[in-house]
């Protein structure tokens, strides 16, 4: 074997996966995902869950399911949890799921050829479904493009939003890369904002097409509960992206940020709607505003007058379109049907 290849696989024995679970009052739901993951057709090496300081005994109800627990002491959010398991286990890969979402039977025999491979890349992510918790009903599907996250994961993992629910990590690399980001000015986007550490840290990626994961959409949920947060959450993952990134990056970032301009516009978030527009104004002034043609017209110049306005004609002539605002999922989710 070459010595690249020795050099990744130092051990060279038999990868191990570990279910790494950030949990918060989550009694709920949780006793969902674990009874997904024992029914895997391929059992986990190791099953663990931290415990948030929650207030509703998480710990307990963890621990008499089988997995093993981390106690917080004080709530500090999702991605210091993950990152606590990720340090704890022993495992050489690892996969990080949220508590209230669920596995397909099928995730460890999808991984395992992935963790086997003398040439795996440091990431890969799995198609996944998503339903509405409480009813199952289907509200979509998410597929990853392998060939561009081969091509460039820097600017896949800019242009994309990813959820690390689906994704199955190499351990030594993601802590080498500084795991998840916790900053709390990103808490609602960590996902985002983690794989960007990732990707800029220079770990390989890819993508599996089989469906492995059950994402459920709730009310209630972290970005359920805060939309206009979630898109602030963005808005600071992107000036993170847009300081590290090398320029030729610029405008990817600044179509994610009119994105963002234009569903905190949605939320009544003018603060982030204007601070979202003039960053991207800054990082490509010459790229066409994309959005329709108020946008394009007005936006270079105009950025605030052309966001408002656009809202309230949204408002007056397509109200359905503001009635009942519910989370956005993906830019590339299929919806359901």
């Amino acid at each position: 074997m070459a010595a690249a290849a020795l050099a990744r696989h130092p051990a060279m024995s038999r990868p191990t996966l570990a279910l790494c679970i950030p949990a918060y009052n989550a009694t709920g739901f949780l006793g969902r995902l674990l009874a997904s993951a024992r029914a895997q057709t391929m059992p986990f090496d190791e099953i663990w869950v931290y415990d948030d300081a929650s207030t509703d005994g998480t710990a307990a109800f963890a621990e008499n399911l089988g997995a093993r627990v981390i106690r917080g002491e004080k709530n500090a959010g999702c991605s210091h949890g993950k990152n606590a398991v990720a340090a704890r286990c022993s495992s050489t890969w690892l996969h990080f799921h949220d508590a209230d979402d669920a596995l397909e039977p099928n995730f460890v025999a999808a991984a395992r050829p992935w963790m086997e491979r003398a040439d795996a890349p440091d990431v890969v992510f799995f198609n996944y479904r998503t339903l509405e918790d409480g009813t199952e009903r289907p509200l979509g599907t998410r597929e990853f493009d392998g060939a561009a996250l081969r091509a460039d994961a820097l600017a896949y993992c800019l242009a994309e939003q990813i959820n690390p629910f689906c994704g199955l990590y190499r351990r030594e690399p993601f802590l080498a890369a500084g795991g998840w980001d916790e900053d709390f000015k990103v808490l609602q986007s960590e996902d985002q904002a983690g794989h960007l550490r990732l990707a800029l840290a220079g770990l390989s990626f890819d993508a599996d097409p089989t469906y492995t994961v059950i994402n459920y959409i709730r009310a209630g949920s972290m970005t359920t509960g805060n939309l206009a947060g979630a898109q602030r959450s963005t808005y600071h993952v992107l000036a993170k992206g847009a300081a590290a990134a090398p320029p030729r990056y610029h405008e990817i970032i600044a179509r994610r940020l009119w994105v963002t301009a234009g569903f905190s516009g949605a939320y009544q978030d003018w603060e982030n709607a204007d601070r979202a527009a003039a960053l991207a104004l800054r990082l490509a002034p010459a790229m066409p505003v994309p959005g329709g043609p108020l946008l394009k017209l007005a936006g270079h110049r105009w950025p605030g007058l052309a966001l408002r306005l656009r809202e309230k004609l949204i408002r007056l002539f397509r109200p359905a379109a503001r009635a009942g605002i519910v989370y956005h999922t993906a830019p590339k989710i299929r919806p359901g049907t």
